[in-house]
C-alpha cells in the first residue's frame, strides 16, 4: 500500500493503491510512517510519491458508499491527515507523478512545494461536477495556499489545469518529464532537508494556523 525509503536527508513516501485513494487503512499507514519520520533527528525531508499514472485520487467513494454511517468521521480524518502535513515539522515536498483529483490535489497542497509531471496528468477539483462541497477545513487550505482568483475558477468550474497551467496558476512550483519527476522532488527536499524542522514547523504551524484550525474543526 505505502513504502518508505531513504535517500540521504530525504525520506521517500511511496503511495502505491491503484488511485491511491483515501481509504481508511491507506490513511492510517501514512500516518504511521509521519510518525516515523517526524520522530528522526538530524536534517531531514519528505517527498511524497504516487505510482504509474496516479498520484491520488482522494476519496474512496467505493468505501463511503458501504460506510454512509461514518461518514462524519471519515471526512475528519482526511482531514486530519492534510492538518498534519501543515504541522509536520520538516520540509515536504509532493512529487505528482499523475493524476491528482480531487482530495488527492488538495494533498498536494498540503505540502512546501510541488513538482509536477508534464506529459500526463491533471490537478482537479471535480466536486462540483461530483455534487459535492467542500468542508470549511478543505475550502480554507485551498484558499491559503491558491490566490483568490485560482481558487475561485479551481473550485467553482472544476478546470483541470496540465502541468504548465498549474506551474503558470502558482499550483505547483516546478515541472519536470515522468523520469525526472522524483529526481527533481529529492533535490529540491534535499537542499531544504538542512533546514531546523521545527522551526519550520512552527513557522507554517503559526502561518496556517485558521487553516489548521478548520481542518481540525466541525466538517459540515
Amino acid at each position: 500500500m505505502i513504502d518508505l525509503q531513504r535517500d540521504g536527508d530525504v525520506f521517500v513516501l511511496r503511495y502505491d493503491s491503484g488511485e491511491n485513494r483515501f481509504h481508511p487503512d491507506f490513511l492510517a499507514a501514512v500516518h504511521k510512517v509521519l510518525d516515523e519520520v517526524a520522530a528522526t533527528e538530524g536534517p531531514r525531508a519528505l517527498v511524497t510519491v504516487g505510482t504509474g499514472k496516479f498520484y491520488s485520487n482522494g476519496l474512496d467513494l467505493e468505501w463511503l458508499g458501504e460506510n454512509r454511517d461514518r461518514f462524519e468521521r471519515y471526512l475528519k480524518d482526511v482531514n486530519a491527515l492534510y492538518a498534519r502535513l501543515l504541522e509536520l515539522p520538516l520540509p515536504t515536498v509532493a512529487a505528482v507523478n499523475g493524476h491528482a483529483f480531487a482530495g488527492g490535489a488538495m494533498l498536494t497542497l498540503a505540502h512546501d512545494v510541488a513538482v509536477m509531471r508534464t506529459d500526463r496528468g491533471f490537478f482537479c477539483l471535480p466536486e462540483v461536477d461530483l455534487g459535492m462541497s467542500f468542508t470549511p477545513g478543505m475550502s480554507a487550505l485551498i484558499q491559503s495556499r491558491l490566490t483568490p482568483a485560482v481558487a475561485h475558477e479551481a473550485m467553482v468550474t472544476g478546470r483541470r489545469y496540465t502541468a504548465e497551467q498549474a506551474q503558470a496558476a502558482g499550483i505547483v512550483r516546478l515541472t519536470a518529464a515522468e523520469a525526472d519527476v522524483l529526481p527533481t522532488a529529492v533535490r529540491t527536499a534535499a537542499e531544504l532537508a538542512p533546514k531546523d524542522g521545527k522551526v519550520v514547523g512552527k513557522i507554517r504551524s503559526d502561518m496556517y494556523r485558521a487553516t489548521i484550525e478548520a481542518l481540525r474543526g466541525p466538517v459540515f
